[in-house]
């Protein structure tokens, strides 16, 4: 059964959806079965890897919102093992469509169990809020990868997040775990990221990831020829750090 991971952080412009692409693709490279699914309307996921909106006429939203199978949306990436399920704008309406149905926390779960067995990993990416796009992953998910950026305001937001997961794990999702919590955007050359890096650490102790996603020029370029970093340049520290992520998640460590 593959393992379903929602990456969820409600602040946005924290390296959510560069680190769905770039950990999709860096686990596929290591052989694992990926599906990368995308619920943010920005359709961000699946542009940065060079399926381009408006190419495709079916999208999540025909997911959650009419039923249609998973398996049916799929778009084939660079990667023989990735494969997207891509976002449209269609989504920002999902949250009131589902309003008056009674499964409408439990649509994504439902669309991912036929696909469970043909994936070793299923990766989710969240849109910047705790709706119930969001909500949905949760509840679909084994665990929650939560990007943090390195700045002052880092754990803005943290504690709310915190405790949506107690409330999922409470009455819908008891088995959800915390993945692990990434630091993105680390400049090693201001005191401000190793200052927010100690308080990360302090805060959230073991359960932060011992990679650390740097800023890095080549990382930021790569979406615009939609290719995940480590086919843009497998040379630069934004690759070397995905695939040192993915190894961690593939071992459990």
């Amino acid at each position: 059964m593959g393992k379903v991971i929602a990456i969820a952080n409600q602040k946005g412009g924290v390296g959510k959806t560069t680190t769905a692409i770039n950990l999709a693709a860096s686990l596929a490279a290591a052989d694992m079965r990926t599906l990368l699914v995308d619920l943010d309307p920005q359709s961000n996921a699946g542009s940065g890897l060079g399926i381009r909106k408006g190419t495709y006429s079916r999208s999540t939203y025909h997911v959650l919102v009419h039923h249609e199978p998973l398996a049916a949306i799929l778009q084939p990436t660079a990667l023989e093992a990735m494969f997207v399920a891509p976002a449209s704008r269609e989504l920002v309406g999902a949250t009131m469509e589902l309003a008056q149905e009674t499964d409408r926390d439990q649509r994504l779960k439902a669309a991912i169990a036929p696909l469970r067995e043909s994936y070793d990993y299923i990766l989710v990416d969240c849109p910047p809020s705790l709706d119930m796009l969001t909500v949905n992953a949760l509840i679909a998910a084994n665990s929650i990868l939560v990007p943090i950026q390195c700045e002052y305001f880092a754990l803005e937001g943290v504690a709310e997040l915190m405790e949506t997961i107690r409330q999922i794990r409470l009455l819908r999702n008891p088995e959800l775990k915390i993945e692990g919590v990434l630091l993105t955007m680390f400049d090693d050359r201001t005191n401000l990221s190793h200052q927010v890096m100690e308080d990360l650490k302090g805060f959230f102790g073991d359960q932060l990831f011992s990679t650390i996603v740097p800023r890095n020029i080549r990382l930021g370029e790569a979406p615009s020829h939609g290719l995940p970093i480590l086919l843009y340049d497998i040379k630069s520290k934004g690759a070397e750090s995905y695939i040192r992520l993915a190894k961690e998640i593939i071992h459990g460590t």
